[in-house]
């Protein structure tokens, strides 16, 4: 079964690589016109705008920091005048931060929560606002990871941050069920982006993390837009409020013994 979102309009935060930039380009090859929303990266919003473009579909590139709440409306603003509406957003962008937590200072506590946490806090509330008041329903997915439940020493700001994300996604879901709107989180494993750096350039610690995945491989972001696509579409109608693992079943093995 061919998965269709045509004529849809979505936002994906992030989109300017790695996982946003593989889910815009997976939704526009399947019929969405895309939002694409960046930090600080404009030469890849444009490349994944351009893409889009290539595709057929309408792109539009838009530049906030997800973790300003004056930001977010503007952003959204820009896409009320350029669309006049939203059908699917992606939450997905995110940076990583870690270390222990008490020896955390509070800056780096603050930025990985404001963009990781709310962030997507937001812009759910913006898109849902919107999906709600024109009663067509809509697709919320937020883009998390497998360290909402595996937490490791030194990961604390971003363990935490996707354990809130876990549960917003599902607070949503209660809450807009009524209207049509579905709510589901991603979490991926370990994916080859430019966020997972290490993985790319080191390859005794790739061989080493891959062994400690069932299917023996790392994923790519297009194991991730697949996995978007599917719960974007109308196939994906009855699913809300869950977390979808694209991990290559690491999860199945967790803890490692």
């Amino acid at each position: 079964m061919e998965l269709r979102i045509d004529g849809q309009v979505a936002l994906i935060t992030g989109s300017d690589s790695g996982i946003g930039q593989g889910i815009a380009r997976r939704f526009a090859e399947s019929g969405a016109d895309v939002v694409v929303h960046y930090h600080s990266d404009r030469e890849g919003a444009e490349e994944t705008a351009q893409y889009v473009r290539d595709a057929g579909r309408n792109a539009i590139v838009t530049q906030a920091d997800v973790g300003d709440e004056d930001a977010v409306e503007r952003m959204f603003a820009v896409l009320d005048e350029a669309f006049g509406r939203i059908d699917i957003l992606v939450n997905n962008a995110g940076q990583g931060g870690g270390g222990h937590i008490h020896e955390l200072d509070t800056a780096t506590w603050d930025r990985v929560l404001k963009t990781n946490l709310y962030g997507p806090f937001y812009c759910s509330r913006a898109a849902a606002r919107r999906m709600v008041d024109r009663g067509a329903g809509g697709r919320i997915i937020n883009i998390s990871s497998v360290h909402e439940e595996a937490c490791t020493a030194g990961g604390g700001p971003y363990n935490v941050s996707k354990a809130g994300l876990r549960n917003l996604t599902r607070t949503q879901a209660v809450e807009l069920a009524p209207h049509g709107i579905t709510v589901n989180d991603i979490a991926p494993g370990m994916i080859l982006t430019p966020m997972n750096r290490r993985a790319k350039e080191d390859p005794e610690y790739r061989q080493g993390a891959e062994a400690q995945i069932p299917l023996l491989r790392a994923g790519e972001p297009a194991d991730i837009a697949n996995m978007a696509l599917f719960l974007a579409s109308e196939a994906a109608s009855y699913c809300t409020g869950s977390t979808f693992y694209v991990d290559g079943g690491w999860m199945l093995t967790w803890p490692p013994v």
